[in-house]
């Protein structure tokens, strides 16, 4: 079986049955989970809480939604100018997280969550709509299969289920890790094509303190379980940096292993970023101060900031300033500091750890 098969079985038996086995101890906000039916809290797996990035407006992607909690609990921090969407490819998690639609559409006073079938590497690709075709176009040979090919592409390109530059959040909860290596590189390059300008990222996933070895990558059950596929916890940020994210950091870091398997500790964080804002805005650039309190900082490319000394920067570096959780953290030279950019912080009371990084007067 492959990788995407072993997941499929696993949390199709889980959508019918709760697996304890899956389940990394989370504090979700209690106030959130009282609305939710309790067949979706008894049937969810995560290992965090990204809901607690929602802001009010926003419109919300959640990677691999499962039976829909994070994205119901989600819905209620949005509000009604606000959106989520739930992306998954099993049909026993979306029947479950659809099938408590309406309900959920009438406690929140409007329906503010949808579900579509879709693998998380493949944003563009509407699979519900895949299936439609190939039953009325049945692939039997090498010219159906160009033809398959061919209409995919195009519902890319005409239809994608995920449009580009379209939500303002992208959460996900323990679900990265399942995703094989191969298609990784794809899986944060569609995050980043569907985020708006300055949107953020928020994933709470699995890492480990060491590579995971081949022999464990090899085990369908340890790789369903979250544990065989983990990110470095070095090479996780790394990933994210190289897609084009900046602002990146844990915000969240379980201080004991969720497990330990031969000798590798396997935790639980939520990682946090953004996408740089528009450089338009800033096309020629300007000057920054940094505040302190460190002697100097360096960003991600390069650029190094020596506390209380001006230094010119160019459009996209001011712009990703400006956006930034760090915006707090500058004296933009003739400019107004950024009311509301990709700021990484947690509602508000939400009890996450690293509130310690969100600037005086924040950028939220």
């Amino acid at each position: 079986m492959t990788v995407k098969e072993n997941v499929l079985e696993r949390y199709s038996a889980g959508a019918r049955a709760r697996e304890e086995s899956l389940c990394c101890p989370v504090d979700y906000d209690r106030d959130l989970l009282k609305m939710l039916p309790a067949e979706i809290i008894e049937r969810d797996y995560g290992c965090g809480d990204p809901s607690r990035y929602v802001q009010p407006g926003d419109r919300v992607l959640d990677l691999g939604s499962g039976g829909g909690k994070i994205c119901y609990m989600a819905a209620q921090l949005v509000g009604s100018d606000g959106h989520v969407i739930g992306v998954d490819m099993n049909d026993d998690m979306l029947d479950l997280a659809r099938r408590h639609q309406a309900t959920m559409a009438e406690r929140l006073g409007g329906e503010r969550v949808d579900f579509r079938k879709g693998y998380i590497q493949d944003l563009a690709l509407d699979l519900a709509a895949a299936e439609a075709w190939l039953a009325e176009n049945p692939v039997n040979d090498i010219a159906g299969m160009r033809a398959y090919q061919s209409w995919c592409d195009a519902q890319r390109r005409e239809r994608p289920l995920v449009g580009d530059a379209s939500v303002d959040l992208v959460i996900s909860n323990c679900v990265l890790n399942l995703v094989e290596e191969a298609d990784r590189h794809q899986l944060l390059a569609e995050v980043f094509r569907v985020l708006r300008p300055g949107g953020r990222v928020a994933i709470s996933d699995i890492v480990a303190n060491r590579s995971v070895p081949a022999e464990l990558r090899r085990d369908p059950e340890l790789w369903t379980g979250c544990i065989s596929g983990a990110f470095h916890e070095s090479a996780f940020l790394q990933a994210f940096a190289d897609a084009g994210f900046v602002g990146l950091a844990y915000d969240k870091w379980q201080e004991e292993p969720w497990q330990v398997v031969e000798g590798i500790e396997f935790r639980s964080v939520t990682l946090t970023g953004c996408k740089p804002a528009s450089v338009a805005a800033h096309p020629a650039g300007g000057e920054v101060i940094y505040r302190g309190p460190f002697h100097s900082v360096n960003d991600d490319d390069g650029n190094v900031f020596r506390r209380g000394e001006r230094v010119e920067v160019g459009g996209a570096t001011l712009a990703a300033l400006r956006s930034g959780p760090w915006a707090g953290d500058f004296v933009f030279i003739g400019a107004e500091s950024a009311s509301r950019g990709c700021c990484p912080a947690p509602t508000p009371g939400a009890g996450v750890e690293r509130t310690d990084r969100v600037p005086a007067g924040g950028c939220c």
